[in-house]
């Protein structure tokens, strides 16, 4: 359990594995279509291991080690978010803020699947729980999630499920966060409102292929734009930032990387 964790809320999970086969199961339970969007391991961030990835991929979620360094940089950075908007990031973005320690994993999953173009089940929990989530803020969607029996006994089911044992001491530096690709607020108004982009003098920043990339952590401050992206460069982007940021503020390699993304076609 991270630092962070530890002071948001008395429940306590156990930590989810960074497993492709446990996130896959707790989306399906959950209600995603995981015939047509998975789970799956990304095995390095230079070019030919990031080609394996099947295309589009939605999402992107990393578990790294939340201590040294790459604490002292999202405190920092925390801070400077405190301070200033980010303009371009889209209101749209559901992001839940964490108040269950040891979440972090059903947060990623959460994160990743409500705010990607993904198939979910209509009357399903999670489709029910992204609806639900909508018009409230970050910490009503926390009370919510922490009032929804079936996730947490997705959660609790799956933790035990992986290929290591359940941790007796359940204090982890280890923390997921998720990545995900998103028009920004000025697109997205312009796509809601209807208005012809070409006649509005606004087509190069508008219907161009550049999108924003998003991280988002229930631990932060709020969504966090990590620049330009398109769905072309998303995975070469996000790695391009896990090596600036995550990479060279550790000793250690205790990372695992997982994409949602479509299957691969024996699948289909």
């Amino acid at each position: 359990m991270s630092e962070a964790e530890s002071k948001s809320g008395s429940n306590r999970w156990i930590p989810l594995e960074s497993n492709p086969e446990v996130f896959n199961e707790w989306a399906q339970k959950s209600g995603l279509a995981t015939s047509q969007v998975c789970f799956h391991d990304v095995y390095g961030l230079e070019e030919e291991l990031l080609e394996l990835v099947p295309k589009p991929a939605k999402a992107v979620i990393l578990l790294f080690p939340l201590d040294g360094a790459i604490k002292e940089q999202r405190q920092k950075e925390d801070e400077g978010l405190s301070k200033q908007d980010q303009p371009l990031v889209d209101k749209t973005i559901l992001w839940i803020k964490q108040t269950i320690s040891n979440a972090c994993g059903t947060m990623a999953l959460l994160h990743a699947i409500a705010n990607t173009n993904v198939t979910i089940a209509p009357e399903s929990a999670l489709a029910k729980f992204i609806e639900h989530c909508k018009d409230k803020t970050p910490l009503e969607r926390a009370h919510l999630l922490e009032t929804t029996p079936l996730f947490t006994e997705i959660h609790a089911e799956l933790a035990e499920e992986g290929q290591t044992p359940v941790p007796t001491n359940l204090d982890t530096d280890l923390h997921f966060t998720c990545f995900i690709l998103t028009p920004s607020q000025e697109k997205r108004e312009i796509a809601s409102s209807g208005v012809d982009t070409e006649e509005s003098g606004k087509e190069i920043q508008v219907t161009g292929s550049k999108m924003r990339l998003i991280e988002l952590d229930g631990t932060r401050q709020g969504p966090v734009d990590r620049g330009e992206s398109s769905e072309h460069d998303f995975l070469k982007d996000v790695g391009k930032i896990i090596k600036k940021i995550y990479f060279t503020n550790s000793d250690t390699m205790l990372f695992s990387l997982m994409a949602l993304a479509p299957p691969p076609p024996e699948d289909f």
